[in-house]
């Protein structure tokens, strides 16, 4: 097996970092006094955990279960593990398909052009906010060269992950997003553009179909759009948030360019 190198290295303690950050973590836990030599015991206090919610601490035995992970080959040419962001404790859980280059890259999910997208949805769409109201993952969690589909063995090494982040999160409502993701929860093949925008059931949670950002990006067309926005509705209703008026979200859109003009 080869040796990371430092560049590696750093960049799985940053992505590492940020986990933690998102998880509610303000500072670094530790098992062993670092100044013995230094310190007295009088004027030393233990460094502690500061988070008060176990949903946070179970999301992260399972980011230290996943470890730095050569369970199938899609680890031989990843950059970064992209293992989830957002909040841990929310109710609302999107799923995708798998990293993409920006994603591996930065170690973080939907950080590209269709992260973007799914970011826009979230935030005009649905009036919320990405970080504060939703967690965001996919179904591997190591990027598949050349933005293939994820292979069996590889949906089968994470899919125990996933599992036990939506376990460690326990959220209301899980979105799949396009086709692989859908199949995948599934367990069986799923014509998204069908199937899209109906209920089921994966693991206790419930669970909404819809069109992948990706997708909506090459087939931009009113009526895909539509058809995102009817999805979204549906899952704000589950949730009891109010559903956003069109007319409000016209305006605000509007405000804002008048703000960028100025």
């Amino acid at each position: 097996m080869q040796t990371p190198d430092r560049n590696s290295l750093l960049r799985e303690l940053k992505n590492h970092l940020l986990f933690l950050k998102d998880a509610g973590y303000s500072e670094i836990p530790c098992e062993s006094d670092l100044f013995t030599d230094s310190v007295s015991p009088s004027n030393s206090s233990p460094i502690k955990i500061m988070t008060d919610n176990k949903k946070a601490n179970s999301l992260i035995e399972v980011r230290e279960e996943l470890g730095v992970c050569t369970r199938c080959k899609l680890s031989q040419e990843r950059k970064n593990i992209v293992f989830g962001s957002g909040n841990p404790k929310a109710d609302l859980v999107f799923v995708g398909e798998g990293p993409g280059a920006d994603e591996d890259e930065q170690g973080l999910p939907f950080v590209g052009r269709a992260g973007k997208k799914l970011t826009e949805i979230i935030e005009k769409g649905m009036h919320l906010d990405r970080e504060k109201d939703t967690y965001i993952c996919n179904i591997v969690k190591c990027r598949p060269p050349g933005n293939r589909d994820p292979e069996k063995e590889e949906i089968a090494a994470c899919n125990p992950f996933l599992i036990q982040q939506l376990k460690a999160i326990q959220p209301r409502v899980v979105v799949a997003l396009g086709k692989p993701a859908a199949s995948t929860l599934l367990g069986r093949n799923v014509p998204i553009t069908k199937e899209r925008g109906t209920w089921h059931d994966y693991e206790g949670f419930k669970l909404m179909l819809t069109l992948h950002p990706a997708y909506l990006l090459r087939a931009y067309t009113i009526e895909n759009r539509k058809a995102v926005q009817s999805d979204m509705k549906k899952v704000l209703k589950e949730l009891g948030l109010p559903l956003p008026s069109l007319f409000l979200v016209n305006v605000l859109n509007i405000m804002k360019m008048m703000l960028i003009a100025m």
